[in-house]
């Protein structure tokens, strides 16, 4: 019934509102906002990778077998186009307590919704849809400081002090305040074409916003390839 009640406001007593005059240049700070949540988002699934690889046959089971005993087969010398899954299921976390997107933040799950959320609120015109754009990242502001207490008395899950002491709920604070190893192991540790994706998505998705349909978005790009 609540949800239903915020849906209903926001699709069909908008149109009441007035709208604001936008800023110019709100479509950088938008892309950097949806971006980060849309990444954020992206590390939650699989590792992409390309689906056709360039080596010797066998090499990625050769490479997981190397601590097996026994004598291993001699590699082939040649090498070739070999087609495999564009999903890397292994585990690059390898048992690490602090790893990857956790590095930004205790809750990439809400505060993914969050900046994504925030992103949206500077592309729509009337304040009534800013402010209902903003509330997920004072959901994930609230809920993120929430989850924690309950974790700290045991509740659904734990939180030690030296995993606390390492990262925020806030996205970045931890990393800033220099609470983790220096230089920031993120960058290494996020999945690439993840992100790669994540932002090409945002950035299709601000310029739809932009007044045009996506095929005066096609065009554009079209248009610029064509430069």
């Amino acid at each position: 019934m609540a949800t239903g009640s915020i849906l209903y406001a926001y699709f069909y007593k908008k149109g009441s509102a007035s709208s604001l005059s936008l800023l110019p240049l709100r479509r950088a700070p938008a892309f950097v906002l949806l971006s980060l949540g849309l990444g954020m988002a992206s590390q939650t699934v699989p590792k992409l990778q390309l689906p056709v690889a360039y080596g010797q046959p066998g090499e990625a089971k050769n490479e997981e077998s190397d601590t097996t005993a026994g004598p291993q087969p001699a590699k082939s010398s040649s090498s070739s186009f070999q087609v495999r899954c564009p999903f890397d299921f292994t585990d690059s976390k390898k048992g690490a307590e602090l790893w990857g997107i956790e590095r930004a933040t205790r809750h990439p799950g809400l505060w993914s919704m969050g900046l994504v959320g925030l992103g949206q609120a500077l592309l729509v015109p009337s304040l009534p849809q800013r402010v209902w754009w903003s509330m997920p990242a004072l959901v994930a502001l609230i809920g993120g400081w929430h989850t924690d207490s309950r974790f700290e008395r045991g509740m659904g899950g734990t939180l030690t002090p030296e995993y606390k002491a390492q990262t925020s709920n806030i996205p970045f604070v931890a990393m800033l305040l220099g609470k983790q190893q220096q230089p920031p192991q993120l960058l290494a540790e996020v999945k690439p074409l993840n992100v790669l994706l994540a932002t090409s998505m945002a950035g299709l998705w601000v310029l739809s916003r932009k007044g045009g349909s996506p095929t005066k978005i096609s065009n554009t790009i079209a248009s610029t390839l064509a430069k």
